[in-house]
């Protein structure tokens, strides 16, 4: 299969920037999971100059109250990878789903089949606008226990209590295949019928509907902006930014971002722990 950066389209030259588009985990956030002083200032900053904030990240919309307060006037984050735009408007649990992308039903039991047998061993979760349930062998989530557990195949059935609900993405981990590989695997057995991508150090893949990315739901958001992509600034760190980071004018790989990520970004910056997002956005804005 051809990566997403072998067929990526030239990179339109930078203009003066638009919007500004961030993932949290391993970018915006520290490891702590905090949004630093200096951070906060510069996205405020960002937004009195004109420029638009857009998280865009690969957790859940109820993961975001990290975040809820620096979405200003527009309100607004691009959830699991791209399946969701969200509005956070009420903070944690007062969130209102503007657009969903839908992992398919059928795609998605053809997805675990598939993977089941290219990778004895796998377990599942199902990821939907309600909440996550997952398979008794996924490692257990402490921190946002499962609405419920059984076989991903009965998780998904037809006449399940969630079936109601859209699924956002499907999650496979493994426990002994090493991150990077797991991906390639997956990608060549079924990456014709879903988007594959990880950003977890562990081997936990993330299972989008096909043509589902941070790229291509923050190109529809700008879209209906009349913002084009060289009016785009973009930040990230792992395999799941890189579509976004190659989509956008300007884009800057963190200082601890993974090789992919380096090798798709058209710059670079300091760590996320070194607030390597607001070095950015100050210098931006120096500038304008």
């Amino acid at each position: 299969m051809t990566s997403a950066t072998d067929s990526a389209p030239a990179r339109p030259a930078p203009a003066v920037p638009r919007l500004i588009a961030t993932d949290l985990d391993g970018t915006l956030l520290r490891d702590d999971k905090s949004v630093s002083d200096r951070t906060i200032a510069a996205l405020a900053a960002a937004e009195e100059a004109g420029i638009e904030v857009f998280f865009v990240t690969g957790r859940p919309a109820r993961w975001m109250g990290v975040v809820s307060d620096h979405v200003h006037g527009h309100g607004l984050a691009i959830c699991g990878n791209g399946a969701a735009v969200v509005d956070l408007h009420g903070g944690p649990g007062a969130h209102r789903f503007v657009k969903v992308r839908p992992l398919e039903r059928e795609v998605a039991l053809d997805v675990i089949s598939v993977l089941r047998s290219a990778a004895p061993g796998t377990s599942f979760a199902v990821e939907r606008t309600g909440g996550i349930h997952h398979e008794l062998a996924y490692p257990p989530l402490h921190m946002d226990p499962a609405a419920s557990i059984a076989a991903a195949e009965k998780l998904l059935a037809a006449d399940n209590g969630s079936a109601d609900q859209p699924v956002l993405k499907l999650l496979a981990h493994h426990d002994e295949l090493a991150p990077d590989d797991f991906l390639a695997l997956a990608r060549a057995a079924a990456g014709h019928r879903a988007a594959f991508t990880r950003s977890s150090p562990t081997a936990l893949l993330e299972i989008s509907g096909h043509g589902v990315s941070k790229a291509s739901t923050l190109a529809l958001c700008c879209a209906e902006r009349g913002i084009s992509p060289a009016e785009v600034v973009a930040f990230g760190d792992m395999p799941n930014d890189v579509e976004m980071l190659s989509w956008a004018g300007n884009s800057y790989a963190m200082g601890n971002a993974h090789p992919s990520v380096l090798a798709a970004a058209s710059g670079r910056t300091v760590a996320n722990n070194e607030d390597g997002v607001a070095v950015v956005i100050e210098r931006i804005l120096r500038d304008l």
